[in-house]
């Protein structure tokens, strides 16, 4: 009987390890294989782990204290946990069986055999014992324990996987990262720009690509590939000889990872679209985020290159005078590049560009809102220093698009448009979002989880968004009760119709809502910000 109840219990076990591992295993990857910003991240979603917790205590009474209903109770309490963690939720990011997940996977899969092992030996024991008339198999409870630990530990067992292939995996990314310099020294010719920022990097990488493909051959970091191994993977797969220029995002969370990124694609010019309180719960101050982002201006001052700076960034202005030569963008007073005459509406945006020589030029672009000017003239700004005349990049200002999820505008029909910013999640986007929503003469609705990374500071920031977005929205759908009560203490604050706020539990409890509203006006939504799945 005891073997037929191991052997159930092992079963239902061994179901669970396999679906909550991977889900853990999917958090770890949204999390970039960090030990350490997983561990934080668990912390910080402790609830998700008492039931398996509450289990891993209760067996030990269930177990070791009662016969085979113990037994039957524990698997049926398993059965459960399966029910709970298995898979459902449709995610952003679905998870990727890349070789550095299988080779953890395998890792992960011996640490689980091992507690198999040994519950399959301690359950022989039993069953040989001298004592054991007839000899009674599995009669050690122990053996059920070690499988149910195996179990309920799964969340310490995966990153218990990654620490082990620690050592491996640094070396695989050593020899990929080397081949990727090697291949770059392969390329003398090559220009390299390298681009950070808090926000706007990802933009100024495709504005900056469109303006330099008028005249140049060039390869840009594709998506959001702005982590070393991203930059690698670009360089080893898509880097050619005949490429002129190499446009690099450079992404950071934490102090030097700007520099690590330096290391690798040797940028001889940069471009800081801007410092701001992004990553705060990862770089610990807005002090290490202006090091850490100026470590890109510290490479390519050794270089001899040319540094390119949002001059309308307070901190990056203030910074700016220890970079002798350092070329400012921006639309006040001061900068190098100026743009001025700025004509908005809901059907694009034009302005004026004068040159540090004094000579000027009108764009005109399709791109939304003020805030885009300032991306637009530091890729702009670039271009021309390249040796590009300002009229020659009027047409590829002109056939920039928008960047996916970045103050995108998507017509649905039937009266409703969306101004996807799902990408944006920092203060000073959402309130250039914000500005954007006011442009139109529309039903404005705003839908929003709010913004998360952001410290101490967090809560405080959303709260003024809060307050911002009763300024410029008939109605206000909150994602998620618990992460935006800030906000809406903020619109409360501002004295808002409360009865124009709906909190819905999801996106499609959002979007529904949107839909039920009833308006003679066409209905621009505004989707700003979409929390990752590790929140």
């Amino acid at each position: 009987m005891f073997t037929v109840l191991w052997i159930v219990f092992a079963a239902v076990a061994l179901i669970g390890i396999i679906l909550y591992g991977l889900r853990e295993f999917h958090m770890l990857q949204l999390n970039g294989y960090k030990t350490p910003e997983h561990s934080w991240w668990m912390k910080k979603n402790k609830r998700r782990y008492l039931y398996p917790g509450l289990l891993f205590v209760l067996q030990f009474p269930l177990l070791l204290l009662t016969d085979k209903i113990g037994i039957i109770i524990m698997t049926l309490l398993n059965a459960v946990f399966i029910s709970v963690y298995k898979p459902g939720k449709k995610f952003k990011k679905p998870f990727k069986y890349t070789a550095r997940v299988k080779r953890m996977l395998t890792t992960f899969g011996i640490l689980i055999a091992v507690f198999y092992i040994i519950a399959f030996v301690l359950g022989k024991k039993a069953g040989t014992s001298p004592t054991a008339t007839p000899p009674v198999w599995f009669g050690n409870k122990w053996s059920f324990i070690l499988v149910g630990s195996a179990l309920y530990l799964t969340a310490v067992l995966v990153p218990l996987s990654n620490i082990i292939n620690k050592p491996i995996e640094n070396s695989i990314n050593k020899w990929y990262i080397n081949d990727a310099k090697r291949i770059l020294g392969e390329c003398p010719t090559l220009h390299k720009v390298g681009i950070t920022g808090s926000y706007g990097k990802t933009s100024m990488k495709f504005y900056l690509d469109e303006l330099l493909n008028s005249k140049y051959n060039t390869l840009k970091t594709p998506e959001s590939f702005n982590t070393p191994m991203g930059v690698t993977i670009t360089i080893r797969n898509y880097l050619k000889p005949t490429h002129e220029y190499f446009i690099c995002e450079m992404g950071a969370r934490r102090v030097h990872e700007i520099k690590e990124l330096c290391d690798i694609a040797e940028p001889h010019d940069g471009i800081i679209t801007s410092v701001g309180p992004q990553h705060l719960e990862t770089f610990g101050s807005i002090e290490n985020v202006l090091n850490t982002k100026f470590e890109l201006a510290d490479c390519v001052k050794k270089k001899g290159g040319k540094i390119y700076l949002n001059g309308d960034n307070e901190l990056i202005r203030k910074k700016a005078p220890e970079y002798e030569g350092a070329i400012l963008y921006g639309l006040q007073e001061g900068n190098d590049y100026r743009a001025t005459e700025i004509s908005v509406s809901s059907r694009g945006t034009e302005f004026t560009v004068t040159a540090p020589g004094g000579e000027s030029h009108r764009f005109s672009t399709k791109l939304l809102g003020e805030h885009n000017v300032q991306n637009v003239l530091g890729a702009i700004a670039y271009a021309h220093g390249t040796g590009i005349p300002l009229e020659k990049l009027t047409l590829p200002v002109k056939r920039i698009q928008a960047v996916p999820h970045r103050l995108q505008l998507l017509d649905k029909g039937n009266g409703l448009t969306f101004i996807d910013d799902a990408y944006n999640s920092n203060p000073s986007g959402c309130r250039a979002a914000l500005a954007v929503l006011e442009l139109f003469d529309a039903c404005r609705i705003l839908v929003t989880p709010g913004m998360v990374e952001l410290g101490a500071k967090q809560e405080e920031l959303n709260f003024e968004f809060g307050q911002e977005a009763a300024k410029s929205c008939d109605y206000i759908v909150l994602v998620g009760k618990e992460q935006t009560k800030p906000i809406y203490n903020g619109i409360k604050d501002a004295g808002y119709d409360m009865n124009n706020v709906y909190v819905a539990d999801g996106l499609n409890d959002a979007l529904a809502n949107v839909q039920a509203y009833q308006t003679d006006k066409k209905k621009v939504v505004l989707l700003e910000n979409d929390l990752p799945d590790n929140y």
